[in-house]
């Protein structure tokens, strides 16, 4: 069962964890409405390292990126989820529309996107290529989004 926690301490966490040999890897998204696509996509980046993290839009981040409709569940809900989820160790919330701040801060040994992006399209790539982070691209399941979710709760 994972771990809701701050920036500060998962800096510590991922610190303390590289000194004993072991791995991180991260990602991070809204995770609004958990569907099988997010559920997929989160077993896998568990599958790549010994731990994994999830940098959880806050409220405020997701309002400026999905309009003022969204978040659908508040940030302590979507974290408890993910957290309730064995693929995932460590949940830690920012307040910014990107994690980049966040991610040069962690430095994981993996970061992952979705595979609608390429290194050349990853807004990250400056980060992950300065700290030698490696990045992995998962596949979506095809016509898995929380966007149709809402779509056809509306219908």
């Amino acid at each position: 069962m994972g771990k809701l926690v701050s920036q500060k301490e998962i800096i510590e966490i991922v610190q303390e964890g590289h000194s004993q040999g072991k791995t991180f890897s991260a990602t991070n998204g809204c995770f609004d409405i958990l569907h099988v696509g997010h559920v997929r996509y989160l077993k896998k980046t568990k599958e790549l390292a010994d731990y994994s993290i999830v940098m959880l839009n806050s409220d405020s981040s997701v309002k400026q990126i999905k309009g003022n409709d969204r978040p659908i569940n508040c940030e302590e809900d979507r974290a408890e989820v993910l957290n309730a989820l064995s693929s995932v160790d460590y949940v830690v919330l920012f307040e910014e529309r990107s994690p980049a701040k966040l991610l040069e801060a962690i430095k994981p040994d993996i970061y992952t996107k979705g595979a609608d992006y390429t290194l050349d399209t990853l807004p990250e790539r400056e980060i992950v290529e300065r700290n030698n982070i490696k990045v992995e691209f998962i596949e979506f399941v095809a016509g898995k989004s929380t966007t149709n979710i809402i779509n056809k709760c509306l219908k």
